[in-house]
């Protein structure tokens, strides 16, 4: 068995996390860390835990835990982690970070997008970028895994093999983003209270939203060149669900047979990604509650236009349950142990 730890357990990333490992075959929790819910059963906090896992929220005891865990999560805000992870690391465990802190192969980068220095530039430096599809074998030697967010992996696996194929204008790329009101965490805030949501649609963060710049970090790694792009992201009155619409323009002549060829070679091997076949495209009832990313693809011939649509559950591939697909990976089993469960649905 796999003594896992979760540190932010009771946010909404940590205790999906939560819930996935509680009924993950070769994970045992050992420790759930919330510093709000000290001496609190999490069953208490979270009714839907009781008499499946009663155990006690606790204080932060780095040495603790990390002697009693082969594997720690790390769901704390950003910023949070780059102070708390580096006594971590010191102990050999093995860490999923799911915040935005260790996801940069440059600090400069960290530093212009999230206003303030990097504390430890040289683990960031050690951390490999935990999107499993695109990093599979770095992941497995890592000791350090930067959890990606959940835009980003929507996004990323959304175009990836459009940049890999050398397909499209690289700074022609516009990204529509929408998601539901999960993403923003579980803190309370008037822009994402009920009556601020329902029934209502609005975009923010425009030309500045953080997860810009981890998209353009690993599709600039994918087409061999650096590319910016431009990312807008929408609030919709959705629990859970993300779904992208990308749009680039062509750099060639392809069909729409062609670009769904490529697509579904690229991720011919990849068990968690589901292209949709000609005339189909990808719903979020489709993945909500699941850890697949759906992904359909049209080409505007008038424009020489490609448009693909891609969709995640924020909150399991956009963070739980890719970090524990990256747990499987650090410890040899089965990728989709424990997350291999279609969707919702309903």
């Amino acid at each position: 068995m796999i003594n896992v730890s979760v540190l932010g357990a009771t946010g909404y990333a940590g205790i999906e996390l939560v819930r996935l490992l509680a009924s993950h075959p070769e994970a045992c929790i050992k420790n759930l860390v919330s510093q709000s819910f000290v001496g609190e059963k999490i069953s208490k906090i979270y009714p839907n835990f009781k008499n499946v896992l009663d155990i006690e929220c606790t204080a932060l005891d780095t040495k603790k835990i990390a002697e009693e865990s082969d594997v720690v999560f790390t769901a704390l805000p950003h910023g949070a982690s780059k102070t708390v992870i580096p006594d971590l690391y010191g102990y050999g465990v093995k860490i999923i970070d799911l915040s935005g802190d260790f996801r940069y192969n440059d600090e400069k980068v960290y530093e212009a997008w999230y206003g303030e220095p990097h504390t430890n530039p040289e683990l960031m430096k050690k951390a490999v970028y935990g999107l499993c599809e695109l990093h599979r074998e770095a992941i497995k030697k890592a000791e350090l895994i930067g959890n990606p967010g959940c835009y980003t992996t929507c996004s990323i696996l959304g175009s990836a093999p459009l940049f890999a194929n050398k397909l499209i204008q690289t700074d022609s790329v516009i990204i529509d983003a929408k998601s539901g009101v999960t993403g923003a965490g579980r803190s309370t805030s008037l822009d994402n209270s009920f009556c601020e949501c329902t029934e209502n649609m609005k975009a923010y963060k425009i030309a500045t939203h953080r997860h810009t710049s981890e998209i353009e970090q690993e599709c600039s790694l994918l087409a061999g060149e650096e590319v910016t792009l431009s990312f807008t992201p929408h609030l919709i009155p959705l629990k859970r669900g993300i779904l992208a619409t990308i749009y680039a323009n062509l750099s060639r002549k392809v069909t729409e047979d062609e670009i769904l060829a490529l697509y579904k070679e690229f991720y011919k091997d990849e068990h968690f990604v589901r292209i949709y076949d000609k005339g189909s495209l990808p719903e979020t009832n489709h993945v909500a509650g699941s850890n697949f990313v759906d992904i359909g693809v049209k080409i505007d011939q008038r424009l020489n236009r490609v448009i693909a649509v891609s969709c995640i559950d924020n909150l399991i591939k956009g963070a739980a349950g890719q970090a524990i697909q990256n747990m499987n990976l650090l410890f040899d089993l089965p990728e989709e142990m424990g997350i291999s469960n279609p969707g919702f649905y309903l």
